[in-house]
């Protein structure tokens, strides 16, 4: 991403930057928390955006997956990462891996 971001034809806005480490903030910690553990992570820029793979080891799908990206009410301290990867991301998929648990794979737009 670095040498893609450094050429001289690619313009990124820093807007753009901050969302996508958001998304991979949030897709790796739910990985550790709720997925019972970060089992592997790759990103791959295309001319969209950035893709990412995130893989957990948990078979479980998270209720929201597929929301609307509304923040929930009544919870002050916890469940706003699904929202935030819904209302930044495109292309969200979640499938289950051959080696076990499962892979969230999603498109973040560099524009």
């Amino acid at each position: 991403m670095r040498a893609h971001w450094n050429s001289p034809s690619a313009e990124v806005p820093q807007e753009a930057v901050i969302d996508l480490l958001l998304v991979v903030s949030e897709l790796v910690t739910n990985a550790i928390r709720h997925g019972e553990g970060l089992a592997g992570f790759h990103a791959t820029v295309t001319e969209e955006g950035v893709r990412l793979h995130v893989r957990d080891n948990s078979d479980v799908v998270p209720a929201d997956a597929y929301g609307s990206g509304e923040i929930p009410p009544g919870h002050p301290a916890r469940g706003y990462g699904w929202p935030l990867i819904i209302r930044l991301s495109r292309e969200i998929t979640i499938e289950p891996s051959p080696e076990g648990g499962k892979t969230i794979s999603v498109l973040v737009p560099l524009t």
